[in-house]
């Protein structure tokens, strides 16, 4: 195999299952993992910590006021997962509930937090050999990424995927009908927002996995990593 290394940019809708699929193609080519809606996730709680969202609406001069105190990591646990840390603390299962999954989007779509966050992303990811997935990676963050894909999935599934994890995580009240107003509020704010919004790359590679196992999607990925590479 061709031993350059090369960027990996998956973009694609809400609950696609794009991070599962991120980390499971980065363990198996050896190459870093980075998840960028974790980092937009971590800010989100940050805010919902200091009382900056009221509803819809967000204190926007606050938030840009605390955003140099906002440090986000990410470290490797004693399993080899990836997590997330938030100013010196492990967030990683405080981020994924539904309190910061309902708010995620109104705070991805400020401006100042995605050139903040973008520019973190692309020091991460300038030594390349990184699988980086988001909304906007493809398109913003690493434009000339050699390999890209854009992933989507039915409403419908993606909400029955988001619903059953969180049902293994423990949460009894969060409905299913919850979950999908959730998943299609999210796809209206990130598609319609001014800032880097959500679309599928020109050069980007589709993948709908409405229908597909995650073997499946897994092995699709990985041969599309293949010609890529042999292609360089």
């Amino acid at each position: 195999m061709n031993n350059k290394r090369i960027t990996i940019a998956i973009d694609g809708h809400s609950s696609c299952g794009k991070s599962t699929m991120a980390k499971a193609l980065a363990k198996r080519i050896g190459y870093a993992y980075i998840d960028t809606g974790a980092m937009y996730r971590a800010v989100t709680l940050y805010c919902l910590e200091h009382d900056m969202i009221k509803g819809d609406e967000v204190n926007k001069p606050r938030l840009r006021r605390h955003m140099p105190k906002i440090e986000i990591t990410f470290k490797v646990n004693n399993e080899g997962k990836s997590e997330t840390w938030l100013n010196g603390k492990n967030v990683e299962q405080e981020i994924r509930g539904m309190e910061v999954s309902s708010k995620v989007s109104l705070i991805a779509a400020i401006g100042f937090v995605r050139r903040a966050m973008v520019a973190q992303q692309q020091v991460m990811g300038k030594e390349k050999g990184i699988v980086m997935d988001g909304r906007d990676i493809g398109t913003v963050v690493f434009p000339d990424a050699e390999l890209k894909f854009f992933v989507t999935a039915s409403a419908q599934v993606r909400a029955e995927r988001r619903f059953k994890e969180l049902q293994a995580k423990g949460d009894t009240t969060t409905t299913l009908e919850q979950v999908l107003a959730n998943v299609e509020e999210r796809d209206r704010i990130d598609s319609t927002r001014k800032e880097s919004p959500l679309r599928q790359a020109p050069d980007a590679l589709l993948l709908d996995n409405s229908n597909l196992t995650i073997e499946q999607q897994n092995e699709w990925l990985y041969n599309e990593f293949l010609k890529r590479v042999k292609q360089q």
